[in-house]
């Protein structure tokens, strides 16, 4: 059996195989966001935010995989072309080698990915600088990732459902499955997953949510030799117990020539959905062709004719006018604040300077820069993710 030493070496060197581009410092769309809060996790984030975003706009958090980068995960899946077509807010949290030496987010570390601690509150912190930062609509806020940020994913969908309207998982694994790294690494490999009954109590279990959970999106490719196809499984089943539906799927059809199957509720909307993509390896579906091409080729972006970013966007409503949002599934919000104020325009108002869409206090004022600095601290205290 391979050790999890082995399976990331052979990540970083299908990484560095001749062909392959690694090198991003002249594509990267990607801003740095600074003062978000406490950060107990070490994270850095970026961001990208379109320059006539509306007010009341979707966020989407993208969590790259091992070995990767934001910049490097954002170009090839094309996160930020969608973004600029259809105006969403996009947020990239990024591991450092500090925390990981892989870059690998800490999905199997327990402090890690539990509700109010580690990588899981700095990325709640940034959401929440977003939110504020930008009047995002908190009815639309989605997160997706590949590998170990699809396993983060599953993280921050399970410890923090109230934020969340859905998710996408790719090539991912399910929370709370390990505790470990000798544990991580047979989740990936499909050894030792809990009993259906024990993943979905670990989901109930991660907050004292009641009201309608995240929809989730599975995508997986049936040649995954680093995290094995009965992940997804596993995913399903963890998710099929919290939105309470049975384990025949709903509907089955074929998209853009791979199987896709999704579970609904009574009236027909989409709770949980799969995409086996048959033959794929690990990594990222993306098109390189056609009107839904999004994304380039690149270590763990495979151009294999279906994009992920666009179905999964289009899942969300993403892709559709905001009058037909109605149809689509919205978490209940009923006890956030209203997002209409914008702390750190307003604090820059004051001092005299605009800021506009910066997601980094002017350096130029540091009078202004502190006074955003408190506004931003002082609301997420208010909300009780800082101190």
């Amino acid at each position: 059996m391979r050790t999890l030493s082995d399976t990331i070496g052979r990540l970083a060197a299908f990484r560095a195989a001749p062909g392959v581009t690694t090198t991003n410092s002249d594509r990267d769309r990607l801003r740095e966001l600074l003062d978000f809060g406490s950060n107990p996790g070490g994270l850095r984030g970026k961001t990208f935010i379109p320059e006539d975003l509306p007010l009341d706009a979707p966020l989407v958090v993208v969590l790259h995989g091992c070995t990767q980068t934001a910049a490097g995960y954002d170009r090839g899946s094309g996160w930020s072309r969608l973004a600029d077509r259809y105006k969403v807010a996009l947020l990239f949290p990024e591991q450092q080698r500090s925390n990981n030496a892989n870059l690998c987010f800490n999905w199997f570390v327990p402090h890690d990915i539990r509700r109010d601690a580690g990588e899981a509150l700095s990325i709640r912190q940034m959401i929440e600088t977003l939110v504020l930062r930008h009047g995002i609509d908190r009815r639309r806020i989605f997160v997706t990732g590949l590998s170990a940020g699809g396993a983060m994913a599953s993280a921050m969908l399970a410890t923090y459902p109230d934020v969340f309207a859905g998710g996408a998982i790719i090539a991912g694994l399910p929370y709370g499955c390990a505790s470990s790294i000798p544990e991580a690494f047979d989740r990936m490999r499909g050894h030792g997953f809990p009993k259906r009954e024990k993943l979905q109590s670990l989901v109930r279990d991660a907050s004292t949510y009641a009201g309608r959970w995240p929809t989730i999106s599975i995508w997986q490719g049936t040649a995954d030799h680093t995290v094995v196809p009965s992940n997804m499984t596993a995913i399903n089943e963890q998710w099929r117990g919290v939105h309470q539906v049975e384990e025949v799927p709903t509907r089955s059809d074929v998209v853009d020539g791979f199987p896709h199957r999704e579970w609904c509720d009574a009236e027909g909307r989409m709770l949980i959905e799969e995409y086996s993509i048959t033959g794929m390896g690990h990594g990222t579906p993306i098109a390189t062709s056609g009107p839904q091409a999004y994304g380039v080729p690149a270590p763990f972006m495979l151009d294999v004719g279906i994009s992920s970013t666009f179905h999964i966007a289009r899942s969300w409503g993403l892709t559709m006018p905001a009058e037909n949002l109605a149809q689509t599934i919205l978490p209940d919000t009923s006890n956030f604040p209203p997002t209409h104020v914008d702390p750190v325009r307003e604090a820059a108002a004051n001092s005299g300077t605009s800021k506009g869409h910066s997601d980094a206090p002017a350096t130029s004022n540091v009078q202004t820069a502190t006074g955003v600095r408190k506004v931003i601290e002082d609301a997420l205290r208010a909300a009780g993710l800082m101190r």
